[in-house]
């Protein structure tokens, strides 16, 4: 297997990288405005300690009485500026393996506090304690590591100068203990979880946020003012910290699993009589490398205890998008985050934003076509054998991370006849990921880089596949901002990008036609963007987009403009769902953050946009506005509308002749309750009506969740949707009748679409480490065909009524197939969560899916539910314990 050179391009990297002008405090010299705000509080102290602390919540050593506290705070909510209601003191601590923090939470009325239990990075409305730190000192990234009342933790990293990612998971140590006076927290940080450069006397940012949930009050040692951006940038020096290293530890974590799989089978199945049990193990790896890297790597990784994705009805041309929930990858994916940047926000308005890095095309489902056979046994992924990755800093403003992952050849037993084989069903691959990026001059400019590359082994009898798969995929792109004023208000970014795939020309012939191009289109021009070239055995494509944000002040807008070519594809390491596009818009908006007698915040937006193809057809338009307001009840409201005109319709006909929109009128609104509540509240509504035509689809999601108790939450969320499409598409073939239509017909049918789901989740917290967590999605849905008919002719909404389910398909006997459908789905599943050490966990895992599919568009709720119930179900039991090392 030929591989990408990433890892010369990462050695080169890390070669070509500036070391740096650091100074004895392991910082790079302060400059420029921004600098000067953020030294413009007092240093945070931290103290050495003489004695051991015992991490217990009380504060009852001599460190936690000295002189040192941080008392200072401002509130940002609801009064910006304010003095806060509730004293609160800080102290900080260090000996040679961590940082400690002590906090003293002050309270007139103990009895008034939230106290809420939840299981770990699982947020919910309670008072609560955070630090922030920035042990790289480049005022852009970092580290928090919050704290309730209840002893529940959360932490996460810090990028772009404030984003959050919660993903992270560290291994330290916290307590939080109610009294008389308020409440208290003690933290233990070893630095092992830090990456800071080594030095003698260091220089880290620091900053302190409580949160008091009855007055939803927000306290700070230093905010980030509501009209303005920047948090990381902002915060106090925190210095006294001395002769300490940054460790070399090496963290291991393996993992052992059991596996009872007891599912439906057919009778006689010579493969899977209805019961599997499996046994399996792995190891997970962190460690530093240097004192500024960290090495996760992964050996026949596990994600049994993640949660199942919900189950969908797809009638579109465009894959459905999946959350990552995979601990390994979600961790940390901030860092593979390419094209948006530097700016506050990005709007889009019918752009297409790739991701550029999906990893859950890494353990995918098999891609191949399993051959005919009376029984098959295929895979339901692909197995990840092994993976790593390597991020962090290669100097104070470069920041860098890597990934690289193999995934192993996959086979399906195939009996038939009396006679057992085997076929391969995916090759195995490799897939991998650079992403660099430096910042200048005090983050007034940014410029970053980023590859990805997926390849193919299709030696042996995985040769088969070359027409199906891509041999080779490969994306390289800049990306970056400019600050266009020293104050950092206005604000340009974006990304360019290329793709080039490799494979067959069969293979090369089908990309070009699939739904991401549509190449093939017979009205399209015969120029360099469309056409099918059947001899090609590669495809090379570009994209870009460019933003300008105003993101200081009570006004803010944003304007953008960017294009995909129609070859541009980046779908094998990455997802997106079309290409051929190039698309813009302006807009802007007011915010008002004076707290006043009724509301909180309100900001009203309003925008102009407007995509067309390469061949010049204005595909998709608009004009949209709406706003938010968060009322001082707590309560928000969220209204949108936008009014589309008549456009032309590149991708309905699938490949085919264009056709044309009708114009349409959208809404969207959204309203929810006091969240801290023990009932809260929230409904979902969204509505889209196109007069002409006389179609309409609209969806209600109302929900409520329920704290009973402390430490037990329950969501509901029902939904309802329903759908009226008067050209719904529905097949395609050749026909010489339709000579209209350059000799295809293409068929459409009217759609009544109804969906009735539901979101269910029970979160049981028993300690800080001990927890239940449960999901449930029961789904029906149902899709009437009727009124079939067919494209007259391109470029318009002309259709004739056709005969579909009465008329033999051309030079065949074969009528086609009813498309009506009525299909119910059950899946959840309950996780059982013990961390009996830190880092160190055991989790119980029951998983149950269970289907029903009837082609008939009928929908009853009433005995469709009966009918999921009594399906036969599929059931998964997991038991897996983990152990960690820090060696």
């Amino acid at each position: 297997m030929k591989l990408p050179l990433l890892h010369l391009a990462a050695i080169l990297t890390l070669g070509a990288a500036p070391a740096g002008a650091a100074d004895s405090t392991g910082t790079a010299p302060a400059n420029g405005a921004a600098a000067g705000a953020r030294n413009s509080h007092p240093p945070v102290v931290a103290t050495r300690l003489m004695e051991s602390v015992s991490i217990d919540g009380v504060l009852s050593e001599a460190v936690w009485k000295n002189g040192n506290a941080c008392t200072e705070f401002k509130q940002r909510d609801p009064v910006e500026g304010g003095t806060p209601s509730q004293r609160t003191e800080v102290r900080l601590a260090y000996d040679d393996d961590a940082l400690y923090v002590g906090a003293r939470c002050y309270d007139s009325a103990p009895e008034s506090l939230l106290v809420r239990l939840t299981r770990r990075d699982v947020s919910i409305p309670s008072d609560r304690f955070s630090i922030y730190l920035d042990p790289y000192y480049d005022r852009r990234s970092g580290y928090y590591f919050l704290v309730n009342c209840a002893g529940s933790m959360f932490d996460g990293t810090l990028s772009n100068d404030g984003a959050e990612d919660g993903s992270w998971d560290g291994v330290w140590a916290a307590k939080a203990k109610v009294d008389d006076q308020g409440w208290t927290v003690e933290m233990r940080i070893p630095y092992s979880q830090l990456r800071f450069q080594r030095a003698d006397h260091y220089k880290w940012g620091v900053n302190f946020r409580r949160r008091i949930e009855r007055h939803t009050e927000e306290d700070f040692l230093v905010y980030q003012p509501k009209k303005e951006a920047g948090f990381v940038s902002r915060f106090p020096d925190l210095v006294g910290i001395e002769q300490v290293s940054p460790g070399r530890s090496l963290e291991l974590t393996p993992y052992f699993t059991q596996k009872g799989e007891f599912v439906r089978a057919p009778d006689a199945n010579p493969f899977n009589d209805g019961s599997r049990h499996v046994r399996d193990a792995g190891v997970d790896l962190r460690m530093g490398v240097g004192s500024k890297l960290t090495l996760n790597a992964t050996v026949n990784p596990d994600f049994g205890q993640v949660e199942v994705d919900p189950a969908v009805v797809n009638l579109s041309d465009v894959e459905s998008f999946f959350q990552e929930k995979r601990p390994f990858f979600v961790e940390g994916s901030s860092v593979f985050r390419f094209g948006n940047e530097g700016a506050n926000d990005y709007w889009g308005f019918n752009w297409p934003e790739p991701t550029f890095f999906y990893s859950r095309r890494v353990g995918r489902g098999v891609q191949g076509s399993v051959p005919d056979s009376q029984y098959a046994d295929t895979p339901v992924g692909t197995s990840i054998l092994g993976a790593g990755k390597l991020i962090g800093k290669i100097a104070p403003t470069w920041n860098f991370g890597t990934l690289h992952a193999v995934t192993a050849r996959e086979t399906a037993d195939l009996y038939g006849s009396g006679i057992s084989s085997e076929s391969v069903v995916e090759p195995l691959s490799y897939y991998g990921v650079l992403r660099t990026q430096k910042e200048f001059k005090n983050r007034q400019q940014g410029l970053g880089f980023m590859a990805t590359a997926a390849a193919r082994n299709f030696d042996g009898d995985a040769a088969r596949l070359r027409p199906e798969l891509n041999a080779q995929s490969y994306m390289t792109g800049l990306d970056g901002w400019f600050f266009l004023d020293k104050n950092q208000e206005w604000v340009i970014s974006g990304w360019s990008a290329m793709s080039h795939v490799v494979g067959t020309e069969e293979r090369i012939t089908e990309l070009q036609q699939n739904s991401q191009h549509y190449l093939q289109r017979p009205d399209a021009p015969d120029n360099h963007w469309y056409g099918v070239d059947e001899d090609a055995t590669s495809m090379t494509g570009f994209g870009t987009r460019l933003w300008l944000n105003k993101q200081k002040g009570n006004a803010f807008g944003n304007a953008a403009f960017g294009f995909m070519d129609p070859k541009f594809d980046v779908n094998d390491v990455g997802f997106m769902s079309r290409a051929d596009v190039i698309n813009a818009h302006a807009g802007g908006g007011y915010k008002w953050t004076e707290t006043t007698k009724t509301r909180k915040y309100q900001d009203v937006i309003g925008a102009v946009f407007g995509s067309a193809d390469f061949q010049g057809n204005i595909v998709w338009a608009g004009v949209w506005g709406g706003g938010f307001t968060e009322f001082a009840n707590n309560h928000s409201f969220e209204y949108k509308v936008a009014f589309n005109p008549g456009t032309v319709n590149n991708r309905r006909t699938r490949g085919g002749p264009l056709t044309l929109n009708k114009a349409g009128y959208e809404t969207y609104l959204y309203y929810d309750t006091d969240g801290k509540a023990k009932l809260f509240y929230f409904v979902e509504g969204y509505s889209y009506l196109q007069p002409e035509n006389d179609s309409y689809e609209w969806n209600v999601f109302p929900g409520v969740e329920w704290k009973p108790v402390s430490n037990v939450t329950l969501r509901i969320g029902p939904g309802f949707e329903r759908i009226i499409q008067d050209v719904q598409y529905v097949d395609q073939f050749d026909d010489a009748a339709a000579a209209g239509t350059y000799g295809r017909r293409y068929v459409f049918a009217e759609l009544d679409q109804k969906t009735l789901s539901a979101q269910i989740r029970l979160n049981w917290a028993f300690t800080p480490t001990i927890s239940l967590q449960t999901f449930l999605q029961p789904l029906i849905s149902s899709g009437d065909y009727y009124e079939f008919k067919s494209l007259s002719k391109p470029k318009s909404y002309d259709f004739a009524g056709y005969d579909y389910l009465g008329t033999p398909y051309p030079g065949s006997s074969d009528l086609p197939t009813n498309p009506d459908f009525n299909f119910k789905s059950l899946r959840g599943n309950a996780v059982f969560r013990w961390e009996y050490l830190p880092g160190s966990a055991l989790f119980l895992v029951w998983t149950q899916d269970r289907t029903d599919a009837e082609d008939t568009g009928v929908f009853h709720m009433y005995s469709d539910a009966k009918k999921l119930m009594a399906a036969d179900a599929n059931n998964v039991f997991l038991a897996k314990v983990t152990y960690y090392f820090n060696l």
